[in-house]
């Protein structure tokens, strides 16, 4: 028989092996089981519509919704461990009885964000956890998610977001580090159909030097509009009207339609049908504009290093459009963050290039990418002949590299490569990034946009707010006069309303003063002089 002490020390080595065992919530008191003597659960602020309750020896916040399409939120805020988790899991126990509002999301959720060290919001959300109808009693619930590279802190918010009616009680809340590991696996790509070749289209182009020509010899330069919100919709905004606005009214003879890989797929949120309908909707706003006479630039809005997900998207965009010769494709929209030589061929990115304002907090977690040159052998690899569009450095900026021997390399029979940069306020010295490159390769400013105020843009910082907005702002005419005099192909940002900079006051389609006026101007045959060049 074992000693008293025998037996305290195999106890006290159980209780600190069970003690590692158990992991330790990142969100402090997530079970509810401290009261902090004032009619509340500590570290838990309560709100109009939110009460502490228990039941059953069940300690829990009960959320009610007293007012039809008003919102009962919850907020903490919790500071992310360092070294970042690759992950994190969120645990919920909840019990509720919900009736959605006007939208089927507005309904009872935990919505997350990120913030970075600045508190500013990342792009890169969690899924909502989401509840709709009666439970039959407690629910168990447990989430992983991604912790992007930038993240300091993540927000926590537990809610009836505009519900018709409803409660939700959450009994626990928990948040706990996870390994890359313990992510869902991706879901399946399934491969689009092949289209056969359009009814209807412009001609198709081809490279020759400098400039875009027809099997005619005919020179084409292009010049239109950036429709956006397939980028950020699976459904689209105003599509079917604004795309013949742009071409009848506005007279634009191309269309630049970025569109998101994820929601491709079928990836989207709300999506069901494995991307079927979206791609529909993208094989429709190609027919509307061919329609209309219009070419349609295909642009992949990605941002950073273009990765293995780029390649499979080219893959299976291409093999769908190849017979589609008037199709142009964009390859990647904003490469930046990455070397000459990594931009073309891949590889470890080499440090930042040059260096650049942060345009957006969309950056790459990955420690290697696949270059430009990958993508354009995706596309050849399918027989798609179609125009290429490849964008510069420095959030497509930046065109020295390709003048300095990093210009990529076409399959023999395309139809070539054109090379974008994206002009605003903020870039300088358009001679060395964009010009030098317009003089032996055509180019596409796919972005070109003035905003009415810096306020606007608050992400560029002072020293680079050279330019004085507004009233009396000469960057708009000198830009467009250089864009004609070089004859270079061209489409204004953005014909949306809400999408900065816009060119349109409100879904009338008016231009407004500070920017859209000059290029629906320009784009009616209007000749701007360049006064001076930037």
């Amino acid at each position: 028989m074992m000693n008293i002490a025998t037996r305290l020390s195999a106890a006290l080595i159980l209780l600190l092996i069970c003690t590692a065992a158990v992991p330790v919530s990142l969100l402090s008191n997530g079970d509810f089981g401290q009261a902090d003597g004032k009619g509340g659960f500590v570290d838990w602020p309560m709100v109009a519509g939110a009460s502490a309750q228990t039941e059953d020896a069940v300690h829990f916040v009960h959320l009610e919704s007293a007012e039809p399409e008003k919102t009962v939120l919850l907020y903490r805020e919790v500071k992310l461990p360092q070294p970042l988790p690759a992950a994190l899991e969120l645990r919920l126990r909840v019990r509720y009885a919900v009736t959605p509002g006007k939208n089927s999301w507005f309904d009872a959720r935990v919505m997350m964000l990120f913030k970075d060290k600045d508190g500013k919001e990342l792009k890169a959300k969690p899924a909502a956890p989401y509840f709709r109808g009666v439970s039959k009693g407690w629910v168990n619930k447990s989430e992983f998610f991604a912790v992007p590279k930038r993240a300091q802190t993540i927000a926590i918010m537990p809610c009836l977001l505009q519900v018709k009616q409803g409660t939700l009680d959450l009994a626990e809340c928990e948040l706990f580090p996870a390994t890359a590991e313990q992510l869902p696996p991706p879901p399946p790509m399934i491969p689009s159909e092949i289209l056969g070749a359009p009814v209807a289209a412009p001609a198709e182009l081809h490279v020759v030097g400098n400039h875009l020509e027809t099997a005619a010899a005919k020179t084409v330069w292009l010049q239109g509009l950036c429709i956006d919100s397939l980028e950020w919709s699976a459904g689209g905004e105003h599509l079917p009207q604004s795309i013949p606005v742009a071409t009848d009214q506005w007279h634009a003879n191309v269309i630049r339609l970025p569109v998101s890989s994820k929601m491709w797929w079928g990836h989207g949120g709300y999506q069901k049908d494995n991307g079927l309908a979206y791609r529909q909707l993208v094989d429709a706003c190609i027919a509307t504009a061919y329609g209309h006479g219009a070419y349609v630039a295909l642009d992949l809005h990605r941002f950073g290093l273009p990765a293995p997900e780029d390649v499979a998207f080219w893959k299976d965009a291409a093999q769908r459009y190849k017979n589609n010769p008037a199709l142009i494709l964009e390859l990647f929209n904003e490469p930046h963050s990455m070397s000459w030589k990594a931009w073309r061929s891949g590889g470890a990115p080499d440090g930042a290039g040059r260096q650049a304002i942060a345009e957006n907090d969309q950056e790459s977690d990955a420690p290697t990418t696949t270059g430009l040159q990958a993508l354009v052998e995706a596309v050849r690899g399918t027989g798609a002949k179609n125009l290429l569009i490849a964008g510069g450095l420095d959030w497509g900026y930046d065109l020295s590299g390709v003048v300095a021997g990093y210009a990529l390399e076409d399959k023999a029979g395309a139809d070539g490569i054109m090379y974008s940069s994206h002009i605003y306020p903020w870039k300088k010295d358009w001679q060395h990034n964009t010009l030098d490159a317009a003089a032996k390769f055509p180019v596409f400013v796919g972005e070109v946009g003035c905003p009415q105020k810096w306020e606007d843009f608050s992400f560029i910082p002072p020293g680079a707010r050279s330019e004085k907005l507004g009233p009396g702002c000469t960057w708009p005419g000198d830009v467009i006069g250089m864009l004609q005099k070089y004859k270079i192909n061209w489409t204004g940002f953005c014909f949306h309303p809400k999408c900065g900079p816009p060119l349109i006051l409100d879904w009338t389609y008016a231009p407004n003063d500070f920017w859209g006026i000059y290029v629906k101007d320009a784009l009616g045959g209007k000749h701007f002089e360049l006064e001076r060049m930037r």
